[in-house]
């Protein structure tokens, strides 16, 4: 298990750099808008969103990778993409090779997306995969509080300026290539795709002493149960309609509005660009503490439990976010009601979301299965994020919140209606079931 435990880690950096490579623009959003005098289109496209829209082509065609070449050599790909578009985008001198090395940041996100969840969830025992996976999203929160911390640091202690917030990534992307080929390969690819029972058998006992031969069983049959791997099936209409509501229910929360635009939103509220940039660290470690609590509860409270009750606090939050905006009421009670908020995503979606994506889809379509719950999932935020420099000139801050609080209402009853429990359960058995 400690071995487990050592192989989960590594690999969830891939969501430490996932986090960090998201939330560090926000530093250089207003800067590079004033530096490059681009209008707030042109500044959403090319400048915010541009890393999101590589998110969108990664998440489409990072289970081809994953596939063919495997988890443990698709996770050093992600590894390369992340150290290139660092150095890159700290580099560049224009708004479009800076979109460019953006984007080849993005498509290491959005491939590490398919890739990180579902390599943890082949190595992980069932009883404890739920805690494993999650920490795939403790990675993201961490990087993200890192991201903020670092943005704050560097400005206000060193004044160095956006080039050092985006350059500085480059350090923790040799960290995880060198880590990752310490690791091995998904025993679930290894019988699936090489026929290599022995080192899967390796793997596994190390992981589920005692099940070997059971869980070796169950992967063969899932690998003979259906003639074709194609994903648009009617066996599979239930886990791809799960998969998308979950992806789609998490961007239309505002979250990713929030972390790519935390500054702005406070300086809306009246906050000056020091205190903006210190509460948006603090959106970090709110997160990073609720994803704690989140990783805690999953494997006992379940997915569809966590999942309850931070829809209840989505709502809750964000109309309270609306309605200081709405009488004016805003200043320190906008961020203390938007780090409600943050708590309430980081133990309901943000702890559930890569978990149960990864569990829902059988072993023969799992990679598949990441790539269009991950692609909603992206196609959402790149599209909120390219529109909200037009949106927020163009509406009222009480109403953009009062629209994500309407959307949580929704997905509060689509939890209680519709959202299954996959606590306790093999891959296989859930497979099964669903089939």
């Amino acid at each position: 298990m400690n071995s487990v435990f050592l192989w989960s880690v590594t690999v969830a950096l891939a969501g430490f750099l996932f986090g960090f490579d998201t939330a560090v623009i926000s530093g250089a959003d207003q800067p590079l808008q004033a530096l490059w005098q681009t209008t707030d289109w042109t500044h959403g496209f090319l400048v915010m969103s541009s890393a999101l829209w590589g998110t969108v082509i990664g998440a489409l065609v990072g289970n081809w990778p994953c596939d063919h070449f495997g988890r443990k050599k698709t996770l050093l790909l992600i590894g390369v993409l992340y150290l290139a578009s660092a150095l890159g985008s700290a580099l560049a001198n224009d708004p479009y090779w800076f979109s460019l090395l953006r984007f080849i940041g993005g498509l290491g996100v959005g491939i590490s997306s398919i890739a990180a969840p579902a390599y943890i969830s082949e190595v992980a025992p069932t009883q404890s995969r739920g805690r494993l996976v999650a920490l795939y999203q403790f990675q993201i929160v961490f990087g993200i509080l890192v991201a903020f911390s670092s943005n704050y640091v560097l400005s206000e202690f060193f004044t160095l300026d956006w080039r050092w917030m985006l350059g500085i990534e480059a350090l923790p992307a040799i960290l995880f290539v060198l880590l990752v080929t310490q690791v091995p390969e998904s025993p679930r690819w290894l019988l699936l795709h090489k026929n290599d029972e022995t080192a899967c058998r390796a793997i596994i006992q190390i992981a589920e002493t005692g099940r070997v031969d059971d869980i070796i069983d169950q992967i063969k049959q899932s690998a003979t149960q259906v003639a074709s791997r194609s994903l648009w099936q009617k066996r599979y209409s239930w886990p791809i309609f799960l998969a998308f509501a979950i992806a789609f229910f998490n961007q239309v929360s505002g979250i990713n509005f929030i972390i790519y635009f935390a500054p702005r939103v406070f300086s809306l509220a009246g906050l000056d660009e020091s205190a903006a940039l210190l509460s948006s660290a603090g959106i970090g470690i709110v997160n990073l503490v609720a994803t704690l609590v989140g990783m805690m509860l999953i494997d006992r409270l379940g997915r569809r439990q966590l999942l309850l009750i931070g829809s209840i606090g989505y709502v809750a939050t964000l109309s309270a976010v609306s309605l200081a905006f709405a009488t004016a009421q805003g200043g320190m009670l906008v961020v203390l009601f938007v780090f409600g908020f943050i708590a309430a995503h980081a133990v309901g979606q943000g702890a559930v979301i890569w978990v149960f994506i990864a569990e829902i889809f059988p072993n023969e379509v799992r990679s598949k299965g990441q790539a269009l719950g991950s692609s909603t999932h992206w196609v959402l935020a790149a599209s909120i994020t390219l529109v909200m420099p037009t949106v927020l000139g163009s509406f009222e801050a009480y109403q953009i919140f009062a629209a994500f609080a309407l959307m949580m209402v929704v997905q509060l009853v689509f939890v209680m209606k519709l959202m299954p429990e996959t606590r306790n359960r093999s891959l296989e058995d859930i497979a099964q079931q669903w089939a």
